[in-house]
């Protein structure tokens, strides 16, 4: 069994800070690190990346940082807002950027428990982008984890590291946990 920590790689939020999206991602990685895990959040202000293009010389060093990290993960965790009906933009760039790892020994989130987590206002829109943040975890050949998180902003509020619905918190850590669980794993 493996000594090191599980590596979990967060993305998601918007350019608001303190979104409830990043909120929702920042609960989840504290609750993987209570776990043992070590992880890194990508947030919306770093996640506000140029249009991915596959050119090498348009990469930034902040699209290189976190290519590097999602290399290095053992988990990923996504959280992305619903902007009319779908994942928004800025996260979905941000997932565009794993193209750069198509060609490594594990490909894309390859051999990685992905977690995901939706927030809207209301309860129709966290629900499809849960399902696509999942569709896109498949398509990059990650293992999604059991539970994912629809997060209705309208009622649930974030701050301080806590969350207002003991329901969502307690969905929240246990999405996390089956991350850093599945993380370990794979690490085996």
């Amino acid at each position: 069994m493996s000594q090191r920590k599980p590596f979990i790689v967060g993305m998601g939020g918007t350019t608001r800070p303190g979104s409830s999206s990043e909120q929702a991602l920042a609960f989840a990685l504290a609750h993987a690190r209570t776990l043992g895990a070590e992880t890194k959040l990508y947030g919306g202000k770093d996640l506000a990346l140029p249009m991915y293009d596959p050119d090498p010389a348009g990469m930034t060093d902040q699209a290189r940082h976190m290519i590097e990290d999602l290399r290095r993960a053992d988990g990923v965790i996504l959280s992305s807002p619903c902007y009319h009906g779908g994942v928004s933009g800025l996260v979905k760039n941000a997932i565009d950027y794993t193209e750069e790892m198509r060609a490594d020994a594990r490909v894309y989130f390859d051999g990685r428990a992905v977690g995901s987590i939706g927030c809207g206002y209301g309860y129709q829109g966290p629900g499809m982008v849960v399902s696509q943040l999942r569709q896109i975890g498949h398509a990059l050949r990650g293992w999604n984890v059991p539970l994912a998180v629809a997060i209705n902003s309208a009622v649930v509020k974030f701050g301080d590291g806590t969350c207002s619905e003991p329901a969502i918190a307690k969905q929240i850590e246990i999405m996390a946990g089956q991350v850093v669980e599945h993380a370990r794993r794979f690490m085996d």
